[in-house]
């Protein structure tokens, strides 16, 4: 007998959920369902019905629908998600309901009424990654797409997906900023593109609004080799970039379709800043020669046009695809804790009357990481908005490492209280954002130390690496486990790896932990320039001097170790 014939068809596939869902269902579950009904009568199914789709099955909180359309199915996506937020303006806060949507394109197996198979669980996967409110597509859907619908896309990168064996390519919808490549004839599109350069050289171009969090647009690089069949090294470094940026959860990235209508012109970057509705803007510079090549880059403020950050970068062209790699990931090494710093600078400027949530966790940010003595101060500050936004997974995994600091350095006036609230904010940070590399290793450094199965520990902070690769502090994270676990060879180099990420950063930690891992390792003599770089570094902290007294004592050398 033969085997049983399967249907198969091509379809897109949309997968929604609504966000938080457990949440208002525990405090109002009449009301709630009573809320996400009349929302699917009055607003979605229609939609589902107008852009020709068929809604496979739901949930409680989701559903599955089928598309024979790509285009369409992006397209009601986009009229839901705007619909929905147009309904929440008049909603009071905790009664809001939110979706997240995925949207696949693929081959799917047709089975009793419902579908399964790979395109199905690629769908509901890039569901889970994206925002309440927004949707993520992946590349696929996104190289269907673009150009014929009046929405933008954002490129996240490949982003490893639970149960899906390969990396996606996922795109953000970007619902509130133009689409570069507007539906029109060529020709219409051409005049449209000429009509914009000339609003822009006479300073008439659009002003969009900043986003609530940082922003950047990372321009085309130019090229300075004199050769002009080497723009494509130089387009495809500055893509390398912007998908090393994009990894950066709390960073809004511009997409390089929207960037590189900037090639060839020069604009002032305030200008550049005004149009693409971004705070900082990073531009740069290719020169290759004799197998080799050099790329400048500098970050700038485009508010104010001040110059934040400056580097240059080296290397040799036998592999390009692996320099561009390589350089991509050290500039997003660097410039994730100069944003940083310049984000803390600038809330630190700003009136201190009525401070956000956001204010007071970079203000908590800075006295963590420059004084022992002011993380008191700053666990007061992030405790503050905690209670501004309960749900602050950065807050709450900060939150969490002040309490470890307060106990580490013995400067705890309750030890034990300080253990169960970090425990409490580190559990709570993971909750509220499961998905931000950022919340995974604060939250598993802080939960390692206090006493939390150090394997399950590491397994978080390899997923913050895999979410973002050039994530210095988590690679830091990671070393630290890794020592903690009794790995000292692993410890020794993700604590390199941090700090070939970002070579500016406060290097005492590291060497410290670099040194007592040269320790555990019983390599001494190894140990003892590190220790003494981390004691150069920060004379009153009393971890060096402890394990250097004990190098000193295993080594023969007793009168220094006394």
């Amino acid at each position: 007998m033969g085997a049983e014939r399967v249907e198969r068809r091509l379809a897109a596939i949309l997968a929604a959920d609504v966000a938080g869902y457990s949440r208002p269902m525990e405090r109002d579950e009449a009301g709630t369902l009573a809320r996400l009904r009349t929302l699917r009568r009055d607003l979605i199914d229609p939609k589902i019905t107008e852009h020709k789709g068929s809604i496979v099955k739901t949930t409680g909180d989701g559903l599955l629908v089928e598309f024979q359309s790509v285009v369409e199915a992006v397209a009601c996506a986009v009229a839901m998600q705007q619909g929905i937020a147009t309904r929440n303006k008049a909603t009071a806060g905790d009664e809001r309901i939110q979706f997240r949507v995925g949207i696949n394109s693929g081959d799917v197996i047709v089975e009793d009424g419902d579908i399964h198979g790979d395109g199905v669980n690629v769908a509901a996967r890039l569901e889970g990654i994206a925002e309440p409110g927004g949707i993520c597509v992946s590349g696929i859907v996104h190289d269907q797409v673009q150009g014929r619908l009046d929405c933008g896309f954002e490129d996240i990168g490949e982003q490893v997906l639970k149960n899906i064996t390969r990396p996606v390519r996922v795109y953000r919808v970007a619902l509130t900023h133009p689409v570069a490549g507007a539906p029109g004839s060529t020709l219409s599109r051409i005049a449209g593109e000429g009509a914009e350069r000339r609003r822009r050289e006479a300073g008439e171009g659009d002003v969009l609004p900043l986003p609530d969090k940082p922003s950047i647009a990372v321009l085309p690089f130019q090229n300075l080799s004199g050769d002009p069949e080497q723009e494509y090294f130089a387009d495809g470094m500055v893509e390398e970039i912007i998908t090393a940026l994009s990894r950066i959860r709390w960073l809004f990235v511009i997409a390089r379709n929207s960037t590189f209508t900037y090639k060839g012109h020069a604009i002032d970057v305030k200008q550049i800043g005004r149009e693409l509705g971004v705070r900082y803007v990073l531009e740069g510079s290719v020169r290759k020669g004799a197998g080799r090549v050099r790329i400048t880059a500098q970050l700038i403020d485009a508010t104010t046009g001040t110059h934040l950050w400056a580097d240059r970068f080296d290397g040799s062209l036998e592999d390009i695809f692996e320099l561009q790699d390589k350089v991509a990931s050290r500039v997003a090494g660097v410039i994730e804790p100069a944003l940083q710093a310049a984000e803390t600078a600038r809330s630190a400027s700003r009136p201190k009357t009525d401070p956000t949530a956001y204010d007071l966790y970079l203000r908590a940010y800075a006295m963590l990481f420059s004084c022992t003595r002011e993380i008191p101060e700053a666990l007061h500050l992030l405790e503050q908005a905690i209670e501004r936004e309960p749900r602050y997974g950065l807050a709450l995994a900060l939150g969490a490492l002040c309490c470890l600091r307060q106990v580490y350095d013995n400067r705890s006036a309750s030890p034990e209280r300080d253990r169960e609230k970090g425990t409490d904010f580190a559990r709570r940070a993971l909750e509220a954002a499961s998905d931000d590399p950022g919340v995974l290793a604060n939250a598993a450094f802080a939960l390692g130390y206090f006493g939390e199965d150090i394997g399950a520990m590491m397994a978080l902070v390899d997923r913050a690496l895999a979410l973002n690769p050039n994530y210095a502090r988590g690679w830091h994270s990671s070393g630290v486990l890794r020592l903690w676990a009794g790995q000292p060879d692993i410890a020794i180099e993700h604590v390199e790896a941090s700090l070939r990420l970002s070579p500016r950063a406060h290097v005492g930690g590291s060497q410290l932990n670099i040194g007592a891992a040269h320790f555990l390792a019983r390599r001494f003599a190894e140990a003892v320039p590190k220790l003494t770089l981390a004691i150069q570094d920060d004379p009153t902290f009393p971890q060096p001097y402890r394990y250097l007294a004990a190098c000193y004592a295993h080594i023969g050398r007793l009168d220094e170790a006394r």
